[in-house]
């Protein structure tokens, strides 16, 4: 019988923490879920998808002015930084190997081609990686070291 009890009092913790997110889920007013490219591409609340997500490029606004999410929860980290690095530099380099090997174009063009062309399309990506990696952070309600319910 001891054995039972300790087996229902650690249940218990796991128990509570679920009554609270079904308690803050039937708080929460029904929305239809955002694509990811709609919030990604079209800089919009991952929640209603009207209200604007970013102040200027990168930094996100403090709530939704349209639906009134806190965007407390926004913390994406450096995964976007990371798809974006690989994924252009893997291009931009093919293409630069690629004129190098057709052209031998001198090294000042190459400068004067790349460099603003990555800048441009790292900032571009970044924007558009941060807004789908916030969209799955609400969606999957992920938090620091754990991840919440789907919605």
């Amino acid at each position: 019988m001891h054995k039972r009890a300790v087996e229902l009092i650690a249940l218990l913790p796991y128990e509570t923490v679920m009554a609270k997110k079904n308690k803050t889920l039937a708080q929460e007013p029904n929305y239809l879920t955002q694509s990811l490219s709609k919030v990604g591409l079209g800089n919009c609340c991952p929640r209603c998808g009207q209200g604007k997500l970013f102040i200027g490029m990168l930094k996100p606004h403090d709530a939704c002015i349209h639906c009134g999410l806190d965007y407390a929860f926004i913390d994406s980290g450096d995964g976007p930084a990371v798809f974006v690095i690989l994924i252009i530099g893997f291009v931009v380099t093919a293409f630069a190997m690629a004129l190098q090997t057709a052209l031998s174009p001198p090294l000042w063009l190459h400068m004067l081609i790349w460099i603003p062309l990555i800048v441009i399309l790292s900032v571009l990506g970044l924007r558009i990686a941060k807004g789908i990696m916030i969209a799955l952070q609400y969606q999957t309600r992920a938090k620091q070291g754990e991840i919440g319910e789907r919605l």
